[in-house]
């Protein structure tokens, strides 16, 4: 997707490319009885179920039953000016400002022209931490923008305007924790503390689908592993305490298993030296 960064009165031609792309193992719909495949066909609802060709479909908003009025993209087109379409900074932010609840859709921004103009702004928003905000149409929607750099990437998030956000319909938390619950929580909180790293989540169930799937074309029934369930506790005290216990069992067996990584590293390099 092409479109343009302005910044004062800098020009800086881009190219938005998608940050992430979701891995989705897909399934076809059949028939239960025939296992013939299920297809969607377009009809006319008045038209004694004639099937319509997507070239023959109009937008259309019902502003009373029945009542229609009819939108051509050439409509939409006119509605957009050529500085709608452009991304104008209005402002440069701290990133924390931005609570993560708006954040919608990421794009990796690449100069398409003026790189001198779009290597000022990165190194702008990488050495002052800041976001530059604007308002720009991402295809057929108006979206804020937020601009931001990391690790040597420009990316683009597009944002949530303030009336999409939903209030949480959650209700209010009575229970108050005591000091030692706290303590307590604390102490977990810190035994689990560890740096993000993104690398060791794994999709796992996704891998168990493509397990099943190649023993259904073989011809071989699923089993369902069987999983040691543990006896719920109920006390927050008993709940916490029997927590941090196994949390440290946890980290000294990695701990264990790190150091014997270690050596087997230290003595494969002291052969490779012989």
């Amino acid at each position: 997707m092409k479109t343009s960064i302005n910044f004062g009165l800098v020009y800086i031609p881009v190219v938005l490319n998608v940050s992430a792309k979701a891995e989705e193992i897909s399934f076809n719909q059949l028939d239960k009885k025939t296992l013939s495949r299920v297809r969607y066909i377009k009809t006319c609802e008045d038209c004694n179920g004639k099937k319509v060709e997507q070239s023959d479909i109009v937008k259309a908003y019902q502003y009373k039953k029945d009542n229609y009025v009819v939108f051509s993209e050439y409509d939409f087109d006119k509605l957009k000016t050529d500085a709608d379409k452009n991304i104008n900074i209005d402002s440069f932010v701290n990133l924390d400002e931005i609570d993560p609840v708006y954040y919608d859709k990421h794009y990796y921004v690449e100069s398409d022209g003026n790189d001198k103009g779009f290597g000022l702004l990165m190194h702008l928003l990488e050495s002052e931490n800041k976001v530059a905000v604007a308002k720009s149409m991402i295809g057929s929607k108006e979206k804020i923008i937020a601009l931001r750099v990391k690790d040597g990437n420009m990316l683009l998030s597009t944002l949530f305007f303030e009336q999409e956000i939903q209030g949480n319909k959650a209700k209010d938390i009575k229970g108050k924790p005591s000091s030692q619950e706290l303590e307590l929580g604390k102490q977990l909180l810190q035994s689990m503390s560890a740096p993000f790293e993104p690398t060791i989540y794994k999709d796992e169930y996704a891998e168990k689908i493509k397990a099943a799937i190649e023993l259904k074309i073989e011809g071989k029934e699923l089993e369902q592993p069987a999983v040691q369930k543990g006896g719920k506790i109920i006390d927050l005290m008993e709940a916490l305490t029997q927590s941090i216990k196994n949390d440290t069992k946890t980290n000294k067996a990695r701990e264990k298993k790190s150091n014997r990584k270690s050596k087997t590293n230290v003595t494969a390099n002291s052969k490779k030296a012989v």
